[in-house]
């Protein structure tokens, strides 16, 4: 197993989508880091909204992580789809995990809202791209489903923002009363996450060939 991941790991840092992710990046980091700049500094919910909107930006390009333009050629080889997207998210993990820690430190220590509750909120956004990437993978046969998904976490994301029930706070402020039952929530989103992910990995059915072998043929005989 080792040296099949040992041979897997080239193929696959190749494939990810590095533009994707840097510029995803790149998006959530410069805003943070421009507030640095003197006379920049944010206030306590200026510097939570930049943070939370560093962690979609990451997300939006997570979404585009299973992108696989060879995913046709790729149904039949013996590695199986699970252990090929483990990989994918073995090799991005540690990148994300860095990013975060330079985004959270590049806010100002006087401003920052507490570490736990934001990154568990960053968490949760790039866990609900990820498994919308993966649910695309599962049931779809579009070898590029990262637009479609990064489309559709960023309309969730400000129909969220807009619409989400009061009664239901999600998105509070660390002085409100209901910051830790806001954060019980996220923690929940992560876990549904996870779990649709998880859910998604196994090989997709082939509906479409299951059909074919159903459909009647046709032959000058039977017209």
């Amino acid at each position: 197993m080792r040296r099949l991941i040992g041979e897997l790991v080239g193929p696959e840092v190749r494939t990810l989508p590095w533009r994707a992710l840097v510029a995803g990046s790149l998006l959530g980091l410069l805003p943070v880091a421009l507030s640095r700049l003197p006379d920049g500094e944010p206030g306590p919910w200026a510097a939570l909204t930049l943070l939370r909107a560093a962690a979609l930006g990451h997300a939006l390009a997570l979404a585009f992580l299973l992108d696989d333009p060879a995913r046709h050629t790729t149904a039949t080889v013996p590695v199986r789809r699970p252990l090929r997207i483990a990989l994918r998210l073995a090799l991005v993990t540690p990148v994300t995990a860095l990013w975060w820690t330079a985004v959270v430190l590049l806010v100002p220590s006087s401003v920052r809202p507490p570490t736990g509750a934001v990154t568990l909120e960053a968490a949760a956004t790039c866990a609900l791209a990820l498994a919308g990437a993966a649910l695309a993978v599962r049931l779809a046969d579009e070898p590029r489903p990262g637009p479609s998904v990064a489309a559709a976490l960023l309309l969730t994301a400000l129909l969220a923002v807009l619409l989400w029930p009061e009664r239901w706070p999600l998105f509070t402020s660390p002085g409100d009363p209901k910051w830790g039952e806001a954060h019980e929530r996220w923690a929940w989103l992560l876990a549904g996450a996870l779990l649709v992910l998880g859910a998604c990995l196994p090989e997709p059915v082939r509906r479409r060939a299951w059909r074919r072998g159903r459909r009647p043929s046709l032959s000058p005989s039977g017209a």
